[in-house]
């Protein structure tokens, strides 16, 4: 076991471990550590805390500090640069007319570095924009391109449900979505209804997905044959999220139909709906309504 602190540099952003060393750390604490970038500024999200040294990447850096009034200021003193930096930017970016599109602009801590996130369709050939750059900031310019997802978690914005994004509040890192998890949710697949402001697959799609291939498991396929308390039936629907089926029964000649949690059924002949298998992933439809979509149908597919 080993003990760390988890610190981040930025809102939702990916939790770094470090060794907290001789400094008494709290949670909330501002820090400064030293990081493949050079010297940075962060906050403690986790407090010491003992770890398995398997979840360590070696070689484990330790906090500098907990940061005093003087790395405060400088660090607000940075972020009043950053805005200055970013006006000067957009310039340069019409002067030399680039087709990119700049997003943020981070300075490290001790000024070594002026990182430019920004995003494009294609590469851009900006090493005139890095000269002019350097020759104003008198520091080592990086230029970033980033894609569309990190773009709506570096600027935030409202999604479909009307929430703030989860990227740009509380994700810390990106997990993976499939347009395989809408299918299994029986969520309609038109692409303008399951994907977010970044035009990619909704992240939340992802949330609820393990419980959805747990009761899957359970739940019998429409046109099976089910034993219920009122006698042997067929299945003609099924809901995932009541984790329940509509079953048509034969009783005097009559048909009716009854809805039965999966816990008051039997399967006696036909299967359970279970997980989508990846080879049948190509043969599902997209409810397409018109041709603008196909594009964002490709994007969707990337992830």
């Amino acid at each position: 076991m080993i003990q760390v602190v988890g610190i981040r540099f930025k809102k939702a952003g990916k939790i770094y471990y470090f060794g907290p060393g001789e400094n008494n750390i709290k949670k909330d604490d501002y820090v400064i550590v030293e990081t493949a970038r050079g010297i940075e500024f962060g906050q403690c999200v986790i407090e010491p805390r003992n770890i398995s040294e398997d979840e360590v990447i070696s070689p484990l850096k330790l906090v500098l500090r907990v940061a005093t009034k003087e790395d405060i200021e400088k660090h607000n003193e940075n972020k009043a640069k950053e805005t200055r930096a970013f006006d000067i930017c957009l310039e340069k970016i019409a002067e030399h007319h680039l087709d990119m599109k700049l997003i943020d602009v981070e300075y490290t801590f001790d000024n070594n570095k002026v990182i430019f996130y920004f995003t494009a369709d294609g590469r851009i050939d900006f090493r005139e924009l890095v000269k002019n750059l350097a020759t104003i900031f008198k520091t080592r310019i990086e230029l970033r391109q980033i894609g569309v997802r990190d773009e709506a978690k570096m600027i935030g914005g409202l999604g479909p449900c009307g929430r703030p994004l989860c990227c740009s509040t509380f994700l810390g890192d990106f997990a993976s979505v499939s347009i395989k998890m809408a299918k299994e949710q029986n969520l309609s697949l038109n692409p303008t209804k399951i994907s977010g402001i970044c035009g990619r697959l909704m992240c939340c799609l992802n949330y609820e997905q393990e419980t959805y291939e747990d009761i899957r498991k359970k739940l019998p396929k429409t046109g099976s044959i089910v034993d219920t308390d009122m006698g042997k039936g067929e299945v003609v629907s099924n809901n995932v999220v009541k984790e329940s089926v509509k079953v048509k029964i034969t009783r005097n000649d009559e048909e009716i139909v009854e809805e039965y949690n999966i816990k008051d059924i039997k399967l006696i002949s036909g299967s359970y709906e279970d997980v989508i298998a990846e080879s049948d992933v190509k043969k599902i439809k997209l409810d397409i309504d018109d041709e603008a979509d196909k594009k964002l149908v490709k994007d969707l597919f990337k992830g």
